[in-house]
């Protein structure tokens, strides 16, 4: 039998609650990632499975799902609880692992001394353990909050929970109470409380590009539209919140906002796999493309894992909600045969490869950009007259485009708005800040992006070459918790370009993620050197912002520079110094403004 010790050198990695619709199940719950190295046998899943049993009988909670998912490192472990008791739920999960794989301690009583102040039930025999869950359920518990979702599910109106506040209805026909506060369900104005147009959009590259577009979509009828993204939130033009919002804080933030008549709700991959959805009732969900890119966290190995992932935006549609799907993407086109009752829009670069797939259809056939149907076809306009293609030659954004055409009329948008609002948008770089934001310095032309991972790179860099007249710099960097072989994924697609110097940065504050300052930089380095690119090439200046300013010091009329920016902070400095230049008419070889 093993010791107190014993189990406090906890079998799991990361135990969490999951407050709305996720990978595993469409309801909330409780996860836990096992440590490597687990033998996680079919015995031991039995006797997990008996333990989740056993423990909702003694809670008294409704039957629901337990899953098991294993992969390349280890275990998940997912449990369908309760929404006012997940916190229990987290602990019901550990204590059945540690129950199954025998991990008991002998221990009966809290005076023993190895045991820390607030034991887990993990640390005690079953009856006692049990005992120790159900006082913790207790305390958790909240039938007033669990009343008043009940009645709101019964009207019909959405309701949004997080640790503090209760929200019922959305934008400017919510309500939001504390958690300490919450009003009796005869109390609710009902009548006035109602949810709002919105869509989801995830995806490995283009998310950002496509919230705003469809954004722009949503605001051409004349609706005040919120939305949230990887740069913050926004209502209407004001910028309300800073900073990366891409998960469930910065979706209940649009629909808290009194002056939202539609949202646009971007969805990163952590979000939904750390906490779930934070919404339902969606009217569009738009998946732009999967790409490797974040391999190896919560499990998530491969491209069909992360497919899998990005698919479940799909339990937040409302019944007669379109999923939009990326018809070039394989990954996607194979995942979605396995999606029941889900009504799918295809997009892809080319008409006919997204008809193919189904109706409704987007893309481009004879230049022009088709809508198609089941009642006809709308015409929305020459791909090449949209600023946000930069002629036709940015592909990947006549799929972001597409997705958002077809996003678009689910929510009530006509095609002939959308063709009015396609013609200009992209035209001015405030439309989209930090992606694809093009100044002409003389004969230099610079491109700021976003561009990260290998595919997304490879799109920036597919447009530079249709843009390249004279040397090619580039500025390159990662975040700090990628395996090193996305590293050199990321040198390799770069070193294709053949690019005359790349300047290595750090991507730095909370991208660094657990590495030195300048690791991530010097593995580019060494990778990109061994594509034969000189080390005189390949500066290492780890300040972004500096070493933008190292490029134009170097940049010689015909040269084209790659800026893929990260840092809210220093792209803001950045894109200052790019306008200043652009409004002053500075050319290259001149000196820059304050210093160099």
């Amino acid at each position: 039998m093993n010791t107190a010790d014993d189990v406090l050198d906890a079998p799991f990695e990361d135990s969490r609650r999951l407050t709305g619709a996720n990978l595993y199940f469409a309801v909330p719950g409780a996860v836990l990632d096992t440590v490597p190295g687990i033998a996680f046998d079919d015995g031991i899943a039995a006797r997990w499975h008996a333990g989740i049993a056993v423990a909702r009988a003694a809670l008294c909670w409704p039957d629901g799902a337990s899953v098991i998912r294993h992969h390349a490192t280890g275990v998940t472990l997912a449990i369908a609880a309760p929404i006012d008791q997940l916190f229990t739920a987290t602990e019901v999960n550990e204590w059945a692992l540690y129950r199954a794989l025998g991990l008991r301690p002998g221990a009966d009583t809290v005076d023993a001394p190895e045991l820390p102040a607030r034991p887990h039930p993990a640390h005690f025999e079953d009856d006692e353990a049990l005992r120790r869950l159900q006082a913790a359920a207790q305390a958790e518990a909240r039938p007033s909050l669990l009343a008043l979702l009940h009645a709101a599910a019964m009207h019909a109106v959405p309701a949004r929970l997080d640790d503090e506040a209760l929200s019922i209805g959305e934008g400017q026909f919510a309500r939001t109470w504390t958690l300490a506060q919450l009003p009796a369900a005869s109390e609710v104005p009902w009548t006035r409380l109602h949810g709002v147009p919105k869509a989801l959009v995830t995806g490995s590259n283009g998310k950002t590009t496509t919230v705003r577009l469809l954004a722009a979509l949503l605001g051409a009828s004349g609706r005040k539209v919120g939305y949230s993204c990887t740069d913050g939130v926004v209502v209407g033009e004001l910028g309300i919140e800073a900073g990366d919002y891409s998960g469930p804080a910065g979706a209940r933030a649009v629909l808290r906002t009194p002056q939202v008549q539609a949202a646009v709700l971007e969805t990163a991959r952590g979000g939904i796999l750390r906490r779930g959805l934070a919404v339902d009732g969606a009217s569009a969900a738009i998946v732009t493309n999967v790409s490797e890119d974040h391999f190896g966290e919560y499990g998530i190995d491969t491209l069909a894992d992360l497919a899998e992932v990005k698919l479940v935006v799909a339990k937040a549609l409302a019944g007669n909600g379109l999923l939009v799907l990326n018809a070039d993407d394989p990954t996607l086109v194979l995942q979605a045969q396995g999606l029941d009752g889900v009504r799918i829009g295809w997009f892809a670069r080319a008409l006919a490869t997204a008809q193919a797939r189904g109706l409704p259809a987007c893309g481009v056939l004879d230049g022009r950009l088709l809508l198609r149907g089941d009642e006809g076809e709308d015409d929305l306009g020459a791909i090449a007259a949209m600023p946000l293609t930069l002629g036709g030659a940015a592909h990947y954004n006549i799929e972001n485009i597409a997705a958002a055409v077809l996003a678009a009329q689910a929510l009530g948008v006509t095609a002939t708005e959308s063709a009015r609002v396609l013609a200009s948008f992209g035209a001015h770089n405030a439309d989209n800040p930090g992606r694809l934001q093009r100044w002409t310095l003389g004969d230099v032309d610079v491109l700021l992006d976003y561009a990260h991972n290998p595919e997304g790179l490879h799109g920036l860099l597919e447009l530079a070459a249709s843009l390249r007249k004279g040397r090619l710099g580039v500025l390159l960097g990662h975040a700090g918790n990628r395996r090193e072989a996305d590293y050199i994924a990321v040198a390799n697609t770069v070193a294709a370009a053949h690019p005359d110097r790349v300047w290595l940065k750090d991507i730095g504050g909370n991208y660094l993620r657990g590495r030195a300052s300048g690791e991530v930089a010097h593995i580019l380095r060494e990778a990109l050197h061994t594509h034969g690119i000189p080390l005189e090439a390949l500066p290492v200046c780890l300040d972004e912002a500096q070493a933008a300013r190292e490029a134009l010091a170097w940049a010689q009329p015909g040269d084209l520079l790659l800026l893929p920016i990260h840092e809210p902070s220093k792209r803001a400095v950045v894109v200052a110094l790019l306008d200043h230049l652009a409004a002053s008419g500075w050319r290259a070889g001149r000196t820059l403004p304050g210093g160099d």
